[in-house]
């Protein structure tokens, strides 16, 4: 490329720019008018918006705009807004004997609107968002209540929590970690009496020696034919369902080193509401007695 003096297109009368490709000269054509008044719009409008309204990033903060918008603060209003709307019906959730609100009340569907929001934002990151749970996590769909599936029971669950160490009232049970009390032996016997409990494959003599060992060790808690027991959360041992897995290895792991799950108490973080509303909503989805 190489510049030369501005010269006039003899075809258009345009001025060039000076500048040459390969023979080709650019004309210096102006835009037009139009064009240009609406860019010159546009550089004012966003002055003028960038006064009016939050624009400019600050350290912590924005500029606040001489309207003082703010979505955040109209969000905040309209949630205010529904909640004067509810609150007549939310205080008598609040209030409610769980065991009392019938299914296609205003207060129950009210709480199973309300409770299914409430545990999308809290529990679905461990049971899941449709609550089928997962490793560890109890799924809340099927007829397995480590402490109760009756929607009062529900709620206390939920309201203080397992094994936590902020509520005093949390469900709680400890099972003993018997890789200090047993042989490596011993244990490998009692997971083969445990799997047959359910009817899985083992090995019919090694189950033999383990059923002695549970008894002795394991039937206090889960009973004698591994019933479990609501009270005390301790599993059935003679279904399928399993928490943490029902392999050989997993049977052994759990009875070696025990399971310690800890649910938090969110009576503390909830409100009354939200707290009955979620127990409402866990209830009717099926798995509850």
């Amino acid at each position: 490329m190489a510049d030369h003096d501005k010269e006039t297109d003899n075809v258009t009368g345009i001025d060039t720019t000076g500048h040459e490709w390969d023979g080709i000269k650019e004309l210096n054509t102006p835009l037009p008018r139009w064009w240009l008044w609406t860019f010159y719009l546009t550089i004012i409008w966003g002055i003028g918006y960038s006064i009016a309204y939050p624009a400019w990033p600050l350290l912590s903060s924005a500029t606040a705009g001489v309207l003082g918008f703010s979505t955040r603060a109209n969000v905040a209003a309209d949630i205010e807004m529904f909640k004067e709307r509810n609150a007549e019906v939310s205080a008598e959730l609040a209030s409610a004997d769980l065991t009392e609100v019938v299914p296609g009340t205003p207060v129950h569907d009210f709480a199973v609107a309300g409770g299914a929001a409430v545990f999308r934002s809290n529990c679905s990151q461990c049971h899941g968002s449709g609550a089928a749970g997962a490793k560890g996590y109890p799924n809340l769909l099927d007829d397995d209540w480590l402490w109760g599936g009756a929607v009062d029971e529900i709620e206390a669950t939920i309201r203080h929590g397992i094994r936590n160490a902020t509520d005093d009232d949390a469900r709680w049970s400890e099972m003993p970690k018997f890789g200090d009390i047993l042989e490596r032996d011993e244990i490998l016997a009692t997971a083969q009496y445990v799997l047959s409990l359910s009817g899985s494959e083992t090995d019919a003599q090694l189950a033999a020696q383990g059923e002695e060992l549970f008894m002795d060790n394991c039937a206090t808690c889960h009973g004698d034919s591994g019933e479990g027991d609501i009270a005390q959360g301790a599993p059935q041992l003679s279904d399928a369902i399993w928490l943490y897995g029902g392999d050989l290895d997993t049977v052994v792991e759990s009875i070696t080193n025990a399971r310690f799950g800890v649910m938090p108490a969110w009576g503390q973080r909830l409100s009354e509401a939200d707290v009955k509303a979620v127990a409402l909503y866990v209830h009717q989805l099926g798995g509850g007695e």
